[in-house]
């Protein structure tokens, strides 16, 4: 209690009457006293605020389709018009794609005809990877790589690719031990055709050869597969049109081991095997090594 303290020792209030009875000194705020007044009694303290409610917010069905919904809408868009996955089921372009890979496919390519979402579409060259539809099966899709562009003479000798009288440095092609081929090796070859070359092809390539070299139409491109003696290719089937083309194969995300696979028989062996070998089992199911692969 803090009081005003007189010369003659009374304590009282400066200004407050002789002989009246002590005040305390109002120092502090006047809701710091009680009810009782000038007893100086404190009021008990506020109750402290409660913290504020956590609130959860739940999702309904509505809101869980909704968010698939757009999922689904982004998913469409990236597959319609830029990227769109796809896994390879044969040996033809061994070593360069496996089977078993899967890989990602730019489908920005090709004549720059509408939709154009992002850049403008790339060109094909010689030697680009490409994924089309199969010319004689449009359900089937086929990934081979370009080696007669639009305008191109071209023709195969001991199964080596002449472009235009000149031949073609081709150091991703690979040529297994195979029984010889005429037909396969020194195309065009109009005296005999293999069993598997398509009837129409045939007659039309008569049309196109002439001095023994094959001339490419325009808009359509000669392919080949890089595992040159096991393909099934262009000289089997034909051109392929610009309009089928689908895209350019980019990026192998996945693969998975095959026994049919030369790069992948090691593996499957051991998975087939006993000791340590099935210890890595496991592992073994996928090509971790060609995850994230460029491809070229």
């Amino acid at each position: 209690m803090n009081a005003a303290i007189d010369s003659g020792g009374e304590s009282t209030l400066a200004g407050s009457p002789p002989g009246s009875a002590p005040i305390a000194e109002r120092t502090g705020p006047a809701d710091a006293f009680g009810s009782d007044g000038p007893s100086g009694a404190a009021a008990a303290p506020e109750a402290e605020d409660a913290p504020a409610p956590v609130i959860v917010q739940r999702y309904g069905f509505l809101q869980a389709f909704q968010s698939l919904l757009n999922v689904i809408v982004v998913a469409l868009f990236i597959i319609t018009f830029t990227v769109q996955p796809f896994r390879i089921p044969s040996a033809s372009m061994e070593p360069t794609l496996l089977i078993g890979d899967f890989m990602l496919v730019d489908k920005q390519v090709g004549p720059e005809t509408p939709p154009r979402i992002f850049a403008p579409a790339s060109a094909i060259h010689r030697g680009d990877l490409i994924i089309f539809h199969y010319p004689v099966d449009s359900s089937l899709h086929l990934v081979k790589r370009v080696i007669g562009l639009p305008g191109d003479r071209l023709h195969l000798r001991d199964g080596h690719v002449y472009i235009n009288g000149n031949v073609l440095p081709e150091p991703y092609a690979v040529y297994r031990p195979s029984p010889p081929d005429s037909y396969r090796d020194d195309f065009p070859r109009l005296v005999s055709a293999d069993p598997g070359v398509d009837s129409r092809w045939w007659i039309e390539m008569h049309r196109l050869v002439s001095q023994g070299e094959l001339t490419v139409p325009q808009d359509n491109y000669f392919v080949l597969g890089d595992n040159r003696n096991n393909s099934e290719d262009s000289r089997y089937w034909g051109f392929v049109p610009g309009d089928a083309i689908v895209g350019k194969p980019f990026l192998v995300y996945f693969s998975l081991n095959d026994s049919r696979s030369a790069a992948g028989r090691t593996s499957a062996a051991a998975m087939a095997g006993s000791g340590p070998a099935r210890t890595n089992s496991l592992a073994n199911f996928a090509r971790w090594d060609r995850a994230m692969h460029i491809v070229r």
